[in-house]
């Protein structure tokens, strides 16, 4: 069974096509993606600019049309935060589904969080015992704590990098002083995270997803995407302490020309590592693993045991296929 899963987010709008059997690895037999770089297209009240709306569409349908082309027998649209928390995101869905005939349904972000933990612990295996999950996106960041094939604990705050960069880092490069609010606003927007995990206990292994802490495990040296996804890669503390004072320095333009920072985040990169250092010292992390599989593959995963045991209360029914002539629902 071919499964497609498109992920529109700030950035882009990405497909990860899967040749899924029971049992079977949910490895991507074909990805493909169109840019959306909303960051400069929303504003201060929330609202997408008509060219931010306009850019989703493109992109979507691109990669729709993709899908199509492929014959995907089942294909999951969802939007994340970019889109999910945009003041006029039914102008957003309404455009979209008007273009594709397919209407973007919404995750909430601790389903994000549980999903991502999903694919997380699927990698991993129960071996690697209890673990603590950090993700950044561009809106939000997820933090998810466990050991069994449920989270104990999923939280997800508004502290993505491209939410940051466009409330705190305004000007390119940054100032001192730009920098130090958002250290703060970080480190306020944690507290209760953090006092809840100390309350939940120990963790054995951390790990990382999302984007933002691969880009910036490559810089620190971790193999290029090009190695595949089972090679080690981590990022340190000590690595951020080297790359964030120099990222800091640089204009986006500069920012883009380094290796694994792509022209799309590389305005957001300056947070992106605020937000990771800040996060890993106050959780006292020293070190993540980074993890290849994320929110796209959790949803694969899904979906596959739904098919397998459609009345298993684990099973996802936030998203769900669409059949021929139907428009997409929530469930």
């Amino acid at each position: 069974m071919r499964l497609g899963v498109i992920d529109v987010g700030s950035n882009a709008a990405q497909l990860l096509v899967v040749d899924a059997r029971p049992g079977s690895a949910p490895l991507a037999s074909y990805a493909f993606k169109r840019p959306t770089v909303l960051g400069t297209e929303i504003g201060r009240d929330g609202t997408m600019s008509t060219e931010g709306v306009r850019r989703v569409v493109r992109a979507t349908t691109a990669v729709v049309a993709r899908a199509r082309s492929l014959d995907v027998a089942e294909l999951y649209v969802f939007a994340t935060s970019a889109v999910r928390d945009a003041a006029n995101r039914d102008v957003i869905v309404r455009a979209v589904e008007t273009a594709t005939g397919l209407r973007p349904q919404f995750l909430s972000g601790e389903d994000e969080a549980r999903l991502t933990y999903h694919a997380a612990h699927r990698w991993y295996g129960w071996s690697a015992g209890r673990l603590l999950l950090l993700d950044i996106g561009g809106g939000s960041m997820e933090i998810v704590l466990g050991r069994d094939a449920e989270p104990e604990l999923a939280m997800s705050l508004p502290l993505g990098a491209g939410r940051m960069t466009r409330r705190f880092l305004t000007e390119d490069p940054p100032t001192e002083r730009q920098l130090r609010k958002l250290t703060r606003h970080v480190r306020e927007g944690l507290r209760e995270a953090v006092e809840r995990l100390r309350w939940e206990g120990a963790f054995d292994r951390a790990i990382a997803t999302s984007k933002t802490f691969k880009q910036l495990a490559r810089l620190a040296g971790a193999p290029p995407q090009s190695a595949g996804p089972f090679a080690k890669r981590a990022l340190g503390v000590a690595d951020l302490d080297h790359w964030l004072p120099e990222l800091a320095a640089m204009t986006t333009a500069q920012r883009a020309a380094l290796r694994g920072v792509s022209p799309a985040r590389a305005g957001q990169v300056v947070a992106g590592a605020v937000v990771a250092r800040t996060t890993m010292t106050a959780l006292g992390v020293s070190t993540v693993d980074i993890c290849p599989w994320a929110l796209r593959e959790g949803i694969m995963l899904h979906q596959l045991q739904t098919a397998l045991s459609p009345t298993d209360p684990m099973a996802l029914r936030t998203v769900r296929p669409m059949a021929d002539g139907e428009t997409w629902q929530r469930t």
